[in-house]
């Protein structure tokens, strides 16, 4: 077997960051088409007094194909989320939209 031994060192390393660089934005470009296809559709909940997200986040886990076997706090971080909400207050009457397929 030959020996491979790197004469310019310089360009060896800019050539390995291009070559990096490239296969990162390639995986990134993948990774976003992946996402983008799937449609998300939203069904609207409104808050009965006394309910928590975490109530609500928990009855999704159950009934939701959308967040069958997530963690509970990821379901509530994406319901947050799609509601720009910046706490986990919830107040009656309020109107949430929740992820579905």
């Amino acid at each position: 077997m030959k020996k491979i031994r790197i004469i310019n060192k310089n360009k060896f390393i800019k050539t390995s960051i291009l070559l990096f660089s490239i296969l990162l934005a390639i995986t990134v470009l993948i990774a976003n088409t992946v996402y983008s296809n799937s449609e998300t559709n939203y069904k609207l909940e409104y808050v009965i007094k006394g309910e928590t997200l975490w109530q609500i986040a928990q009855e999704e886990i159950e009934k939701n194909q959308y967040f069958e076997g997530k963690d509970i706090r990821d379901v509530i971080y994406e319901i947050k989320k799609v509601n720009h909400m910046t706490t986990s207050n919830l107040s009656e009457g309020m109107e949430i939209k929740i992820p579905i397929y």
